[in-house]
C-alpha cells in the first residue's frame, strides 16, 4: 500500500467515519451506541490491516496494534470531563513512553523501526547494518530522530488535553457530547495524523541522509539509486577489507 494511500485511508477511516458517526447517527442508534461504535471503527480498521491486510508482526505493526487495543479498551470506559481528557490523551502517553523510554534505556525504538524496514534476509546483511547503524553519525541521527517522534507525542499529547478540556464540556451518555467528541475529533484526528506522519518522514529522513554519506557508490549511479542494502554491505566489506565486486571501495565518512 502507498504512503499517501495509507495517509488517506488513515484519515477517512481514523478520523472522517468517526465524525460523522458522532454528528449525525446519535438519535437513531442511541448517544453510547453511537460512540462506541465510532471509537471502535478505527481500532478495527488497524488490526484488520495487521492480521489480514500487512500480515506481517514487526515492531512497527506492534506498535501499531498495541495502540489499537489500548483505544479499544478505553471505548468502554464511560467518563466525561476531566476523566475523558485524560482518557483520550493515554494513546499520547503511550507513545511518549516508547519514545523517551527507549531513549532513556539507549535502545532507540526508531533504530528498530528502520531495522525492521529494511529487513536484511541473510546474516551478513544484519552484521552490515547493524555495524553501519552503529557509527557515531548514523547512531546520533537515529536518537535525534527518536527524540523527535517523543517530542511530537509530548506536543500532540498537550494540545489534545487542553481541546478535550475545553470542548468536551457535556456529560456522558448526552448527545451533545458526541458532538462535542465530534469537534474535537475534527481537528485532532486529522491534524495528529498529519503531524505524526509528517514526523516519522522527517525522522527517517535524517536517518537516511546521514546513512548513505557514510556509504560507497555504485559506478555510473546516485547512491539513492541503489539498493540500500548493497551498499551497506559493500560499505561493511571494505571496512574488513573484503572485496565487494562492482562496487567502488572508497568507504565515505560522514
Amino acid at each position: 500500500m502507498g504512503r499517501w494511500l495509507k495517509l488517506g485511508l488513515d484519515i477517512l477511516i481514523g478520523a472522517v467515519i468517526p465524525i460523522y458517526l458522532l454528528e449525525n447517527m446519535s438519535e437513531r442508534w442511541g448517544t453510547v451506541p453511537t460512540y462506541v461504535v465510532a471509537a471502535l471503527i478505527p481500532v478495527a480498521y488497524v488490526l484488520v490491516d495487521t492480521l489480514f491486510i500487512t500480515r506481517r508482526f514487526n515492531v512497527i505493526t506492534s506498535f501499531a496494534a498495541a495502540g489499537a487495543l489500548l483505544r479499544g479498551g478505553l471505548a468502554f470506559w464511560f467518563v466525561d470531563g476531566l476523566r475523558f481528557a485524560v482518557k483520550d490523551t493515554l494513546g499520547f502517553v503511550l507513545n511518549l513512553t516508547l519514545f523517551g523510554g527507549s531513549l532513556l534505556l539507549g535502545k532507540p525504538i526508531m533504530r528498530f523501526f528502520l531495522a525492521q524496514a529494511l529487513a536484511p534476509d541473510n546474516a551478513e546483511k544484519r552484521a552490515a547494518l547493524d555495524a553501519a547503524l552503529a557509527e557515531g553519525g548514523v547512531a546520533r541521527a537515529i536518537r535525534n530522530a527518536t527524540g523527535l517522534l517523543a517530542g511530537e507525542a509530548a506536543l500532540t499529547g498537550v494540545v489534545n488535553f487542553a481541546l478535550n478540556l475545553q470542548i468536551v464540556t457535556a456529560a456522558f451518555g448526552d448527545a451533545i457530547f458526541n458532538k462535542q467528541v465530534a469537534q474535537v475529533n475534527a481537528i485532532t484526528r486529522i491534524a495528529f495524523t498529519v503531524t505524526s506522519f509528517l514526523a516519522f518522514g522527517l525522522g527517517f529522513f535524517l536517518i537516511y541522509r546521514t546513512l548513505y554519506a557514510i556509504l560507497p557508490e555504485e559506478p555510473g549511479k546516485a547512491k539513492e539509486e541503489s539498493d540500500l542494502l548493497t551498499l551497506i554491505v559493500a560499505w561493511y566489506r571494505a571496512r574488513r577489507g573484503e572485496p565487494s565486486p562492482g562496487m567502488d571501495q572508497a568507504e565515505r565518512t560522514a
